[in-house]
């Protein structure tokens, strides 16, 4: 991308953010984010596609802010426990308060954009689950990072899960994945610990 499209873009994208928190899905419109950021409408065809690339945008962007608070956050912390109970707890707070969370997790306007968090969620966990992946092997080297990188898998479900369907204070989830994460690491540092190349999965495919 161009350093003269990007201003471009992040325009857009302020824009149909305002506008999709306001209005709701079937509320947002391609004219008026383009009016919004001072473009034709074509501009935003081009640049996103259509108005479900525009949307997908806007929560990949959000996704994005999460993770460098995340990154923030992990960061602050010297032990894994503490950093990945702070990390819960902030993600699910951050979430809570956030309006294009709310948009769509509450079918503001239509529930078109709940799949964007369940069955076409997989942009934002294979993003959040690198970023994960980078910054724990960075900051705890030891980790084995094939089961760091099953760990940060799960996490991030399990986050999103708690974001999603709320039945407990964040403390108290971030303290059970907290648990779950160090618990399954300290089992892989065993030198007793099978090799999951050996294991049912294994034996199902040969």
């Amino acid at each position: 991308m161009t350093t003269e499209r990007r201003p471009v873009r992040e325009a857009l994208l302020d824009a149909a953010a305002e506008i999709l928190t306001r209005d709701g899905y079937r509320g947002l419109r391609m004219r008026d984010v383009a009016e919004a950021a001072g473009v034709s409408r074509q501009t935003v065809y081009n640049e996103f596609g259509d108005k479900w690339g525009l949307v997908q945008a806007v929560v990949v962007r959000l996704n994005d802010r999460y993770l460098d608070g995340i990154d923030r956050v992990l960061s602050e912390h010297d032990d894994l426990y503490s950093a990945v109970a702070a990390a819960v707890v902030y993600t699910i707070e951050t979430a809570a308060d956030d309006p294009i969370h709310k948009t769509v997790l509450t079918g503001a306007g239509g529930d078109e954009l709940l799949p964007l968090l369940t069955t076409q969620a997989e942009p934002l966990l294979f993003t959040a689950r690198a970023r994960l992946v980078e910054h724990a092997g960075a900051q705890w080297p030891d980790l084995d990072r094939r089961a760091l990188a099953e760990m940060a898998d799960t996490a991030v479900r399990l986050t999103m899960s708690h974001m999603m369907l709320p039945d407990q204070p964040p403390e108290r989830v971030g303290h059970l994945i907290a648990r779950i994460v160090t618990r399954y690491l300290a089992a892989a540092d065993r030198p007793d610990r099978p090799d999951a190349s050996s294991g049912p999965a294994a034996d199902a495919d040969s």
